[in-house]
């Protein structure tokens, strides 16, 4: 497995998909620089009576703008994990790849191991430098938490999208071909995107409850078919602590909703996308030790 990890390091590098990510974060994180540098506290005024610093609305700041560059972030993470595994088996089929390399003893579910610790690795990598660098300008212009147990638990929930991405798009190789299983993982992500993203608005939407029950029905079946985007929220909501600072920071006004929270999601649902990744790693396992090459 190892091996095969090893090489997958170097197919990506070879495409270089990672030095196009690395090159277009680093445009990103620029204007990201830019957009906290106008949005933080040093070009704004939140000094109280006595001239002293407003910690309260340093840290309001600093969330919306956390809260921005993760809103971005997610969608950066989301998109390399895809695009770096929606070929993985069905395009080195159609290559050829595989039937010079399976003829070899190499078990199937090694190979496939090895190609999804390939992926998992260098996007797990790559969060760990777009997190640290998000927090890392905000903190330049605003307020952050720094209390490093909340760091390492927020990591962890904004690293977990990639395997969980992985796992579904490795598991739609299987069954389409290069350029179906990527357009099917993009609109996949975008329906759960838009999910979380009609659910965060509702509360503020002024509707009945007859028209709110169909809605939220469909938002929650949005979320079960790709639930990444609930992560994302409770990612930030651990981030911030957000049953710990409501009563304090007004982090559920409009304009924190567009970028933020919603409904957060339930353990039972952190259970649920727990076992979603799991299976769809195990189907996509076994869907390749089936398939014909």
């Amino acid at each position: 497995m190892i091996t095969i990890m090893t090489m997958t390091w170097k197919e990506l590098l070879r495409k270089r998909v990672l030095v196009l990510t690395l090159l277009m974060t680093a445009v990103f994180l620029l204007a990201f620089w830019f957009v906290a540098d106008t949005l933080g506290y040093r070009n704004m005024g939140v000094f109280n009576r006595s001239g002293d610093i407003d910690l309260i609305e340093q840290f309001t700041r600093g969330a919306f703008i956390l809260m921005l560059g993760f809103f971005f972030g997610g969608f950066v993470l989301a998109f390399l994990a895809i695009f770096s595994s929606f070929s993985a088996i069905a395009g080195e089929a159609e290559q050829g790849v595989m039937q010079a390399m399976l003829p070899r003893p190499i078990p199937r579910w090694k190979w496939f191991a090895g190609r999804w610790l390939g992926f998992v690795s260098l996007g797990v990598g790559y969060a760990l430098v777009l997190f640290v660098s998000i927090l890392a300008v905000t903190s330049a212009h605003a307020g952050i938490p720094r209390d490093p147990a909340l760091l390492l638990r927020s990591f962890l929930l904004f690293a977990s999208v990639v395997p969980l991405i992985i796992s579904v798009s490795m598991l739609g190789s299987g069954f389409f071909s290069a350029l179906g299983n990527g357009v099917f993982m993009t609109m996949l992500y975008g329906a759960g995107w838009l999910g979380g993203m009609i659910e965060k608005l509702s509360g503020s939407l002024d509707l009945d409850a007859h028209l709110m029950q169909p809605l939220n029905t469909i938002t929650g079946l949005m979320s079960l078919a790709m639930p990444a985007d609930a992560i994302q929220r409770q990612m930030l909501a651990e981030l911030l602590s957000f049953d710990q600072l409501t009563d304090f920071v007004p982090l559920t006004d409009n304009i924190f909703s567009l970028f933020a929270f919603g409904n957060l999601p339930s353990a039972s649902f952190m259970i649920y996308t727990a076992i979603y990744g799991a299976g769809a790693f195990a189907s996509g396992m076994l869907r390749f030790q089936r398939k014909d090459l």
